[in-house]
């Protein structure tokens, strides 16, 4: 049996509600997208302010999947 062997990818998520909404909604897209997603790390939270109040909610996640055996 063959160790896991995993790759890691940058991506940014967007959300008017929340932080929380900005990263489930990078997850749904990155699984869409990506196979074997397993693991995501919040690397930087930010947003951008506009008339006074909070415009939208950033975040940086950094997303592990499995890479597939090539191996028939």
């Amino acid at each position: 049996m063959a160790d896991n062997i995993y790759s890691k990818t940058e991506i940014v998520g967007s959300s008017a509600e929340s932080v929380d909404e900005a990263i489930r909604g990078a997850i749904r897209r990155a699984c869409s997208t990506l196979r074997q997603v397993e693991w995501f790390e919040v690397v930087e939270i930010r947003g951008h302010v506009q008339d006074g109040e909070v415009g939208h909610f950033q975040v940086t996640l950094k997303v592990g999947f499995a890479l597939e055996d090539t191996k028939p």
